[in-house]
């Protein structure tokens, strides 16, 4: 259990999950190919971060309706402020979210498919 939440605590800090201190990304989109630290690879296979599109979308759906449904119960919202806001959300969470969903990506398929040198995770 401690190995899961080193891996979930490295996604959030947008960090290799193999070393747990070379960054993810050099911009806002742009993501290193490799570790700078321990040169992992962070790209496993073509079309590997399809599987972050799930995280970043799911969460995305569920902010939209959970916003949107408590907006709907205020009865002070009209109903374009309804959809104002929840577009906005559908449209800038997502990229705000980028980074955070591949880095999530890279920290689940390290659980599942460790690869060799991961440190400080308690893994004998």
């Amino acid at each position: 259990m401690r190995r899961y939440f080193t891996l979930v605590g490295r996604a959030l800090r947008l960090r290799c999950p193999v070393c747990g201190k070379g960054k993810l990304f050099r911009g806002w989109f742009s993501m290193h190919g490799h570790c700078p630290q321990c040169n992992a690879n962070f790209q496993r296979e073509p079309g590997f971060y399809l599987g972050s599109i799930y995280f970043n979308y799911g969460l995305t759906a569920l902010l939209c309706t959970i916003i949107s449904v408590s907006m709907m119960f205020n009865r002070r919202v009209e109903q374009w402020q309804l959809i104002a806001v929840t577009l906005s959300i559908a449209v800038l969470f997502p990229i705000w979210f980028f980074r955070y969903a591949r880095s999530l990506w890279l920290g689940f398929d390290q659980y599942m498919d460790p690869r060799q040198g991961e440190t400080g995770t308690g893994r004998k």
